[in-house]
């Protein structure tokens, strides 16, 4: 049995086959790779019950991951996040079914990891000296990481505002690091540059190498399987580039050709900030592609994306799915983000929060009518984000006196 069943590469636009063992970026169309496998062969040599009795990391479906030799996986131990009933919060919000994928107890903070762990393994396997990336924060980081495991270089630039301790995580792995007065597409085009003049070096951004979906499509296998092999009614995703909800789109169809779920797909609801929200924009006017606005901002750092490379693919998942693309203020987001800490103690990054209040959002509006399975997916650890929530508390004397109760 090999390790790993991939086949090939395929255009997500016209389909076209493209070889998957040498370094590739996008397709010649422009359009992104998505790495397709044998999966009549999986099928016939591996089981769920054989997959549930392997080591708790995404790598226990490494059959259906891109990396063709075990000695080649670069790992932090990374994956198989816990799926959190929350019972006192969904019930506040008339859905007692909610539950949370938290993506915050990953290495270096957020799910990024996932993506950093298998797209770097694989470049590592094709001969990749360094990779090169811009980021809104937390992916520089997580491949910055994984790029030292692996003892690859790494050139890292990211927009001056992006969050200060994901700076921090980029030059303690010994990263390259440039900040960017700008936005993720100025800190793109001086990567693509940069990569233009070195020998060795691929562009990993979003969607332009085909193995960050790869590592990030196991939240939806994870999901699955923590759930018994069933799906939930509802998954809300944080969506900026755009590359987890594919990706989970991708896994639950995988999964079905496999034979491993059946019935109806979860509806896949894409989640943005109000202050830069393309898809949910696209999505109401009933286009396939987005347009970037005019000034995208919000306290949700990673999702300030305002033209992503896969915006198509993400509004396929959704419209595909029965599902829906929603935004939220920053301000909804927020307010979320506490009362969830106060409900259940567990302090989300705001991008996960934005997906909290989108569920009060859809259920406020009836989209949601409050008896579904929901999962929302926490894609890091607030820690990463501590000038969301300000302190403001009393300073006593040594001897001064708490107030009783």
């Amino acid at each position: 049995m090999t390790f790993s069943a991939l086949s090939h590469l395929e255009c997500s636009r016209d389909g076209s086959r493209h070889d998957a063992d040498v370094v590739q970026g996008t397709s010649p169309l422009g359009a992104p790779l998505l790495a397709r496998y044998d999966l009549a062969q999986v099928a016939g040599t591996v089981t769920r019950e054989e997959i549930a009795a392997r080591p708790p990391t995404l790598w226990r479906y490494h059959e259906l991951l891109p990396v063709r030799s075990e000695q080649h996986v670069v790992s932090l131990g990374e994956g198989m996040t816990p799926l959190l009933d929350l019972p006192r919060h969904g019930a506040r919000l008339g859905v007692p079914r909610l539950r949370m994928k938290d993506e915050g107890l990953v290495p270096t903070g957020a799910f990024k990891a996932r993506g950093a762990a298998v797209g770097v393994s694989r470049a590592a396997e094709l001969g990749v000296r360094g990779i090169a990336m811009p980021t809104n924060g937390n992916a520089g980081a997580a491949w910055a990481a994984y790029a030292a495991r692996a003892g690859l270089d790494a050139l890292i630039a990211m927009p001056v505002d992006a969050p200060e301790i994901t700076r921090r995580e980029c030059v303690v792995t010994g990263a390259e690091l440039y900040l960017v007065d700008g936005l993720i597409g100025d800190a793109g085009a001086l990567v693509k540059r940069a990569v233009a003049g070195r020998t060795g070096y691929q562009d990993t951004s979003t969607l332009r190498e085909p193995y960050r979906i790869e590592g990030k499509k196991t939240m939806g296998y994870e999901i699955a399987e923590q759930l018994g092999w069933r799906c939930p009614d509802v998954i809300l995703y944080p969506t900026g580039g755009g590359v987890g909800i594919i990706a989970i789109h991708k896994a639950l169809l995988e999964l079905r050709e496999l034979g491993w779920i059946s019935g109806d797909l979860p509806r896949l609801v894409a989640v943005q900030a109000a202050g830069c929200a393309p898809i949910v924009e696209a999505f109401e006017a009933g286009l396939d592609e987005s347009t970037a606005p005019a000034d995208p901002r919000t306290v949700a750092f990673g999702i300030t994306v305002p033209k992503a490379l896969g915006d198509f693919l993400v509004l396929d998942a959704v419209r595909s799915t029965g599902g829906i693309a929603v935004a939220v203020t920053d301000d909804e987001l927020l307010a979320a983000q506490r009362q969830l800490a106060r409900d259940e103690g567990t302090w989300i990054c705001p991008e996960g929060a934005a997906c909290v209040a989108a569920v009060g959002q859809l259920r406020e509006q009836g989209w949601l009518g409050g008896g579904e399975d929901v999962v929302v997916l926490n894609t890091g650890a607030g820690l990463l984000y501590p000038d969301t929530v300000p302190v403001d508390v009393p300073t006593l004397a040594k001897d001064g006196v708490i107030p009783a109760r």
